[in-house]
């Protein structure tokens, strides 16, 4: 009987930022490239499944933002630099921010965050994901080892000795040495290999508002910790601005069901005055707050990246920029491994992925849970405490050079993309 399947080095089921991130790194001509006498060799062939095209932004053309934003960090925009995809992330739309402020709303303690203060231009950028995803696409489609299949998604696969054969939901099937689990916190490639994991979630929603303010937005963004949760606001082009607020999910449910204006009055009320007042609300959601991290990243021809291996508490924007590094990283080790002539699929090569990234996401998932314990309605002794902390890390040199390098993505074992500007593209 003829095989019928198409062959690929790599399959990257769930496109998406994270996955789109994977593959422009293994794109022909990236900077990560194939080292030394190698730098010749035939580049992988690599597929993406990516499930739903994003909804078309032309740079030049300023359509409505997307609810849905991430805070990029430097390494994050590294690495876009270095794959070719920073200007279709800004011929499109992006917002620098240079300062962060984060304040106690039970007590006195703040801390207010400068990149001026380590010799910086910016902290990073608030971008759309739709923008983040568009740019990348726009990289793929111009590689020619990239074959980029819309709409698809992954119903199935099994392993064979040397290769992951997947079955797609449309019944067309792929063969791949290594198959890679891109597909969010609800994998089905880390649930079909069989991997646990750990999860829990937390007793709040996030409430998400895309508005616009009577005030133009500075480059800053803020952040207080209230009784019922965090409150965030995330600055965006001109008077536009993100805000986000974790409360209980009934009282979520509550304010979504307002109409604008009564859920604009309420949002005014609960915000900082100085951040302006809202004239206009264009579009709100929510969404459950969960911690969760794979028991493993790989078996044999399978690696996870993103939130297929882990999902953090979102109070600090860095889980986009957490699922790139585990993008880069898992390019790093692919290339390498097949500049030696091994095989990218194996187990025992993928562990140098798992070991690299594993340990470091643990550290920030534990670092992001303890600051929601911390922030939670506590005794007043306990409040003082965390105040005086804040004040500290304002006045800490060290420390808060420290705190910022890690939220600019600077600190750490970094993969080959996110260290240095190459200037590609």
């Amino acid at each position: 009987m003829t095989d019928k399947s198409q062959h690929f080095d790599v399959v990257i089921a769930g496109g998406g930022m994270v996955g789109s991130m994977l593959a422009a790194a293994l794109a022909e001509g990236s900077v990560v490239g194939l080292p030394g006498e190698n730098a010749n060799k035939p580049p992988l062939n690599v597929c993406v499944l990516e499930g739903v095209r994003p909804e078309t932004f032309e740079p030049g053309s300023d359509p409505d933002y997307d609810i849905r934003v991430s805070a990029l960090s430097n390494a994050t925009q590294h690495m876009f630099e270095n794959v070719g995809a920073w200007q279709g992330v800004i011929d499109r739309r992006a917002c620098v921010y240079r300062e962060m402020a984060v304040w106690d709303g039970e007590a006195a303690g703040r801390t207010h965050f400068d990149a001026g203060d380590i010799g910086a231009s910016e902290l990073g950028h608030i971008v759309e994901n739709r923008v983040v995803q568009l740019a990348l696409l726009d990289r793929l489609e111009a590689a020619a080892n990239i074959t980029l299949k819309c709409p698809a998604r992954l119903a199935t696969y099994r392993t064979t000795g040397d290769s992951s054969v997947v079955t797609l939901e449309s019944g067309e099937q792929l063969t791949a040495h290594l198959l890679v689990g891109a597909d969010g916190a609800r994998s089905t490639v880390r649930k079909i290999a069989g991997i646990e994991v750990d999860s829990s979630r937390y007793p709040q929603h996030a409430l998400v508002a895309s508005i616009k303010t009577t005030l133009p937005q500075q480059a800053i963004t803020w952040q207080r910790f209230q009784p019922t949760g965090p409150q965030a606001f995330l600055p965006l082009c001109g008077s536009r601005a993100s805000m986000v607020w974790y409360h209980t999910e009934e009282e979520v449910e509550r304010l979504l069901a307002l109409d604008v204006e009564a859920f604009s009055v309420a949002m005014c009320d609960a915000f900082p005055a100085e951040l302006g007042g809202i004239e206009s609300v264009s579009a709100r959601s929510s969404f459950p707050l969960v911690k969760a991290h794979a028991a493993r990243y790989v078996d044999e021809r399978i690696a996870l990246i993103g939130d297929a291996a882990h999902t953090v508490h979102p109070l600090a924007g860095q889980g986009v920029n957490l699922g790139m590094l585990d993008a880069a990283a898992l390019a790093d080790v692919i290339l390498e491994t097949h500049a030696a002539h091994r095989d990218i699929g194996a187990r025992r090569y993928l562990r140098r992925y798992e070991r690299w990234r594993r340990g470091e996401n643990a550290l920030m998932i534990s670092a992001f849970d303890s600051f929601f314990h911390v922030f939670k309605p506590q005794p007043r002794p306990v409040q003082w405490l965390r105040s005086a902390a804040l004040n500290m890390a304002d006045h800490g040199g060290p420390l808060k050079r420290l705190v910022m390098g890690h939220a600019m993505g600077t600190r750490g074992h970094l993969p080959t993309l996110a260290r240095t500007r190459f200037a590609a593209g």
